[in-house]
């Protein structure tokens, strides 16, 4: 196939190595506003062709798909131009700035004949897999509650706040493992620079299903941390990203209550078994990802489940941020995907 990467900033370059490795992809242009940027990657990877401008690539008939790595407030009119000429569009996350435009974007593709998909790269995560196997295997039990963390010092961004920048994240793994969507969001936070937007936010997510969650995101923390714990009827489960040796444990403890006609009916049991660190899988989600891409459009694939899910995160974070200039005020979310 032939592919196009707009925006070479931080994200871009990690897509286009990935991408010249591919033998799905026999031909890579490149584009980006600051040429400077197009000159390390012709020098990098001398196949790699440089387009004058966006609409450059769109006006190639022989151009199969799009990989829009650039600034979040662009992702929409730089999608839907591109759908326009017919083109299958990946778009790093977020997929949209509102729900509303998510939609559309969506729509857009399905009248067009052609894919629009949202780049959550944690959802290809070898541990983030192994975990949803495990929930959908029933021997973790049903979800009770799940907090992260993701904190680090820094990068604060001009273009969008912490809910929209690391909050994708999250969300598409608190999904996937749920398999549900959340029916009210509250969220407080703060804005450490004057003027800016929000670098930390707390979000607090309610369930149909009676699980909650809360997720912790800041760029103003003195050490960096991505942890996710999954507490379920069975067992228990912690995932940290940044552990490459054992990424995931699992502690069979919990709490049992005993029959109530018994003696002990108003004690609480305390189960503790072995922790298990299991064997994780290792590739690079980024390619993984870049390969499903390929292969939805190989196969002619439409918007569907995978975009739904993509625009109810987006959604989420937009009732988030409404909750946040609120003062945490809950708001309400419509549902719009049926549980997998």
């Amino acid at each position: 196939m032939r592919v196009a990467v707009a925006g070479l900033g931080y994200w871009g370059p990690l897509l286009v190595r990935n991408l010249v490795a591919m033998p799905e992809c026999s031909d890579l242009f490149v584009y980006d506003s600051q040429e400077s940027r197009m000159k390390v990657m012709a020098t990098n990877y001398p196949g790699v062709a440089a387009a004058s401008s966006f609409d450059e690539l769109l006006e190639d008939p022989h151009l199969d798909a799009v990989v829009l790595a650039t600034p979040v407030e662009t992702h929409v009119e730089l999608a839907s131009k591109a759908i326009a000429a017919g083109k299958n569009v990946l778009v790093e996350k977020p997929l949209a700035t509102s729900r509303a435009e998510a939609d559309r974007l969506i729509a857009e593709a399905t009248e067009s004949g052609v894919l629009v998909m949202a780049g959550h790269t944690f959802l290809y995560s070898p541990a983030v897999m192994l975990v949803t196997e495990r929930l959908r295997s029933g021997e973790l039990g049903d979800p009770i509650y799940v907090h992260s963390s993701r904190v680090n010092l820094g990068i604060h961004r001009s273009d969008s706040s912490v809910l929209w920048d690391l909050g994708p994240h999250d969300l598409s793994i608190l999904l996937q493992w749920l398999g549900e969507e959340p029916v009210r969001v509250s969220a407080t936070g703060l804005s450490s620079l004057p003027g800016r937007k929000p670098d930390v936010a707390f979000i607090y997510l309610e369930f149909g299903s009676g699980a909650i969650a809360n997720i912790h995101l800041s760029w103003l923390a003195p050490t960096k941390l991505r942890r996710t714990m999954l507490v379920a009827t069975r067992k228990m489960v912690v995932y940290e990203d940044t552990n490459a040796e054992e990424p995931v444990k699992i502690y069979d403890k919990g709490v049992d209550l005993p029959d109530p006609t018994s003696f002990g009916e108003h004690q609480v049991q305390y189960r503790t078994g072995d922790v298990v660190s299991p064997r994780v899988e290792s590739w690079e989600p980024l390619r993984r990802e870049l390969e499903h891409f390929l292969a939805r459009v190989a196969n002619g694939e439409t918007p569907s489940d995978p975009e739904r899910k993509a625009a109810t995160i987006v959604g989420v974070i937009e009732a988030a941020e409404h909750s946040l200039r609120n003062r945490g005020v809950p708001v309400n979310i419509a549902p719009s995907w049926e549980p997998s």
